[in-house]
């Protein structure tokens, strides 16, 4: 019996360069473009001259003098365009301006994509998902080049109305400097307006967290409009505490209580740290301050009892520093007894640098921190109410009429 012939897989009989067809599809859409754009070119100048080409009637009110060529990069590549030039009226187009403006509006994205934490790499995968090309890091990098300008606006707009509360609280960055990598700090403040509302105040770099560091911060936001500031809350950075009383010398300073437990705990062994956990928690559970004193005295008696003198020392010496909110509405205590609105912005900025890893220099440092907060800002972070004012506003009135009286 005769062996019939082994048949040969199709796929060695017929063979499809890909590369070719995708070749030849972009080449046939960029013509496409090409076709459509320049006919509505001519289409706008017949609309302008009142007839069309060659065509001899009463009603034209211009005729043609030719064309200029230009080139205008699209999606599909560059395409090149007979931009129609009239005798009588300058030709003015709309069509490459919208079609810029939807160019402009992809490079926003890209922006914005990288602003709001994407990583260089990730927006190249990003762009290539979605466009069909990847866009590659210089590009991305000369994008950003032209919003850092409006950062710079942004971050020394004037600050307008009252901020009772603001909180302070610094950020430390690696940064490169001769061949070396250094720490440099970024200062930043936000606040809680008159209405109830919270906002980025600012953001500056200072070589380190000292006092002319600080200083230099706060006379930045002075010098912008900070006023009707009734309360500082921070953590116990003595230099920032003593800026603070140099430039807003009216103003109180409450010492973030969860920083204050670290501060015990770091004086108590780690064996007992459980035990002792609930101590000065129990001290901010009071109603009023008097009380709050009162049980900050019985835990220290309690710490020396189990000889923990150090940390006894330290909540007879400071727990007072952390009591300043006791002075203010109740419905606020919450939210001013400790750092942590603030400490989340700080953890948005660690996430979003920590893919630097060291900057070249501390400008693009602060550029890139201060991009994030503008976008925070933009959120409904700063649109959705935080506090309700009119208890502090009602204190207000009843001193105000006690003073009269």
């Amino acid at each position: 019996m005769d062996e019939k012939p082994e048949a040969k897989p199709m796929g060695q009989v017929i063979q499809i360069d890909e590369a070719r067809i995708r070749d030849h599809l972009g080449e046939m859409v960029r013509g496409t473009v090409e076709e459509a754009l320049n006919a509505m070119l001519d289409a706008e100048a017949d609309r302008l001259c009142g007839a069309g080409r060659y065509e001899r009637t009463e009603g034209r009110q211009d005729t043609r003098a030719g064309h200029y060529e230009r080139n205008l990069e699209t999606k599909a590549g560059k395409v090149s365009l007979k931009v129609p030039k009239l005798r009588r009226q300058t030709f003015e187009t709309a069509i490459i301006e919208r079609y810029q403006r939807r160019e402009s509006s992809v490079e926003e994205a890209l922006i914005e994509m990288y602003f709001a934490g994407v990583s260089v790499r990730r927006v190249e995968d990003i762009t290539e998902a979605l466009w069909g090309t990847r866009v590659s890091p210089s590009t991305v990098s000369n994008l950003n080049k032209k919003i850092y300008a409006k950062i710079e606006e942004w971050r020394h707009k004037p600050i307008e109305g009252e901020h009772p509360y603001v909180f302070l609280d610094g950020i430390v960055m690696k940064r490169c400097w001769v061949a070396e990598v250094r720490n440099v700090s970024l200062l930043v403040a936000i606040g809680v307006t008159a209405e109830g509302y919270r906002e980025i105040l600012g953001i500056c770099e200072g070589a380190k967290e000292d006092k002319s560091g600080w200083s230099a911060f706060l006379r930045h936001l002075v010098d912008r409009g900070l006023k009707g500031v009734e309360l500082v809350v921070s953590d116990a950075c003595r230099s920032l505490v003593e800026s603070v009383s140099d430039y807003l010398p009216d103003t109180r300073w409450q010492r973030c209580v969860v920083h204050f437990y670290r501060n015990v705990f770091s004086h108590v062994p780690s064996t007992k740290i459980r035990e002792v956990s609930h101590m000065p928690k129990a001290i901010y559970a009071q109603e009023n301050r008097d009380t709050a004193a009162g049980k900050a005295e019985a835990v220290a008696a309690e710490l020396r009892q189990q000889r923990m003198v150090k940390a006894a020392n330290l909540v007879e010496q400071h727990v007072g520093e952390t009591l300043t909110y006791y002075a203010f509405p109740d419905s606020h205590w919450i939210k001013l007894r400790t750092n942590n609105p603030l400490e989340r912005i700080m953890r948005e900025i660690r996430r979003r640098t920590r893919v630097v890893g060291a900057f070249p220099d501390g400008q693009s440092c602060l550029n890139l921190a201060a991009a994030r907060l503008r976008h925070i800002a933009g959120t409904q972070w700063s649109t959705r109410k935080y506090m309700n004012m009119d208890p502090l506003r009602a204190d207000h009135d009843h001193q105000h009429g006690a003073v009269v009286a």
